[in-house]
């Protein structure tokens, strides 16, 4: 273990001088490879420097106590080694976990794609509830959220949603969400207070970068159309929205929420990027499918992965099988509980930890 932590600590500080090499500074591609080797090394190189203080400080504090003959002496010394010996442990534990297997896409920026499923307009409101729920948790981690497309409902909800989510982590937290969410409640539509149930379905894409993603100009058909809003009216006498086809795959990016063109069309390559990037990572494990649902289903109740239920204050997560309660403060963003739990499941410590 030790050997590969001096290896990165090595690396790293070999990255750190490539970076100031001007040759390096100017080729924007290799910067960007470089840079984000460095941002993957940071975390396991500081602790490891860290833990290597504190061996340094309970190895002086060993040789004082064996050379300390005085009663009082010897039992402050214990009780410095004591606590250096806990921070040694807790730090080792870091070590370990960080050399686990990682997936490489954790330190990207998320598409986010946002469908009501079963259940007519009260999935559509349930899909809303998710986008504002995303939203607040974004917010409390310092991301930013901006929306790329929506398909409004006439009831304050959406049809769909789907969303750029930019900030350090977003996908390594964000990717326990994809998939189908059920919601059991009395829907305000309903005038007799009878339970519904409905869905909405939650897609999780990392962006890929230009340098991952080798796209052909001539394989991309661009449409510029007016911006829409609920309902199909038109709210934007300027053609600005932008629709991305790749031809060769059949995928369709759309982003309308912008009123610069230019923006809009960025936008929509980014999630036209995202999604040619999430097909070519299925077609490398072998799982993929002929469209993208193989993250999020056909939205039907039997797939669900979460279920939020009002009258019981709920939320059941069915991949732990394990509920959360103050489900209004879950859907106001406090996700932090649910998201650790389903981390932890994941890193599978048996197969580092004693």
């Amino acid at each position: 273990m030790f050997d590969k932590l001096d290896s990165a600590q090595k690396r790293y500080a070999e990255l750190s001088q490539l970076m100031a090499q001007p040759e390096v500074v100017a080729d924007h591609k290799r910067l960007q490879e470089l840079t984000r080797e460095m941002a993957s090394l940071e975390g396991i190189v500081t602790t490891y420097q860290d833990y290597q203080k504190v061996s340094k400080e309970l190895a002086e504090w060993e040789t004082l106590l064996a050379e300390t003959t005085e009663a009082d002496m010897k039992a402050t010394v214990k009780q410095e080694i004591g606590k250096l010996e806990q921070q040694q442990d807790g730090l080792l534990r870091q070590l370990k976990l960080s050399l686990l297997p990682k997936d490489p896409n954790d330190s990207k920026d998320v598409i986010v794609e946002i469908r009501a499923g079963t259940g007519g307009d009260e999935a559509s409101l349930f899909a809303a509830d998710l986008f504002r729920m995303y939203g607040r948790y974004a917010q409390g981690k310092g991301w930013q959220v901006d929306i790329v497309d929506s398909n409004q409902s006439g009831i304050r909800g959406f049809k769909e949603v789907v969303f750029q989510v930019r900030g350090k982590g977003a996908f390594s937290r964000l990717k326990y969400e994809r998939g189908v969410h059920r919601v059991q409640r009395v829907p305000v539509t309903e005038s007799s207070g009878r339970l519904h149930t409905s869905t909405a379905t939650v897609a999780v894409l990392p962006e890929a970068e230009e340098i991952e993603l080798d796209i052909n100009p001539n394989d991309i058909k661009m449409d510029f159309f007016h911006s829409s809003g609920a309902g199909g009216q038109n709210v934007n006498k300027v053609t600005t929205a932008v629709r991305l086809t790749h031809l060769p795959t059949g995928i369709v990016a759309v982003c309308q929420d912008e009123r610069s063109q230019l923006k809009n069309r960025m936008k929509a390559m980014a999630v036209l990027r995202a999604r040619l990037f999430d097909m070519k990572q299925r077609e490398q494990s072998e799982k993929i499918e002929t469209e993208r649902r193989a993250q999020v289903g056909s939205g039907d109740r039997s797939e669900k992965i979460r279920s939020y239920n009002f009258p019981q204050d709920r939320v059941t997560d069915h991949r732990v099988n394990q509920s959360f309660h103050n489900l209004d403060s879950i859907l106001d963003g406090d996700l932090d509980g649910i998201i650790d739990t389903l981390a932890a499941r994941e890193e599978q410590l048996e197969a580092v930890l004693p």
